[in-house]
């Protein structure tokens, strides 16, 4: 886990300059947001180092021909969590791993290209050991895609801190 900072205003007004347009220049954005050049960029590299993670992460998966997006429950053997979940790690189709509370264990979000191939996945999954059982829910349709735009709005004017 990374060392984060919470965002301030002015983290918040760069993030969103930078949605508005990705390819802006460290003068440019200088110039719209009325900071110093260096300030701007000592900034960006703090947030791409603490924050903003990889490129890969804004990716669709459907650009990669994987149409289909699971949601895996699992089960894992008492004692057996931090083997069974290296190793999950290593199968590509599963995207994100949440260790959670309630009935599951352990929730993975998958992407496949159809049913047949989230089928070999989920054999994939059912074969590593310590997992005892899954449960799996297939998204039929995205309705609202991960956003933090309003919420970087309410940090870059002061409401949240």
């Amino acid at each position: 886990m990374l060392n984060m900072h919470a965002l301030d205003p002015l983290d918040a007004q760069i993030i969103l300059a930078l949605d508005q347009d990705p390819s802006a220049t460290i003068l440019s954005l200088s110039q719209r947001l009325g900071v110093a050049r260096n300030t701007i960029h000592s900034r960006i590299r703090r947030l791409e180092a603490e924050a903003l993670g990889a490129f890969s992460r804004r990716l669709n998966a459907r650009a990669l021909g994987l149409d289909l997006m699971a949601f895996v429950e699992l089960s894992i053997r008492q004692g057996a969590g931090g083997e069974a979940l290296s190793a999950l790690a290593d199968i590509p189709e599963i995207i994100e791993i949440h260790s959670t509370t309630g009935n599951a264990d352990v929730l993975l979000k998958v992407v496949a290209k159809d049913t047949a191939d989230l089928h070999r996945i989920t054999n994939l999954i059912l074969e590593t050991a310590g997992v005892l059982r899954t449960n799996t829910s297939i998204a039929l349709l995205e309705v609202m895609p991960l956003r933090l735009e309003s919420l970087l709005r309410r940090v870059a004017d002061g409401a949240l801190p």
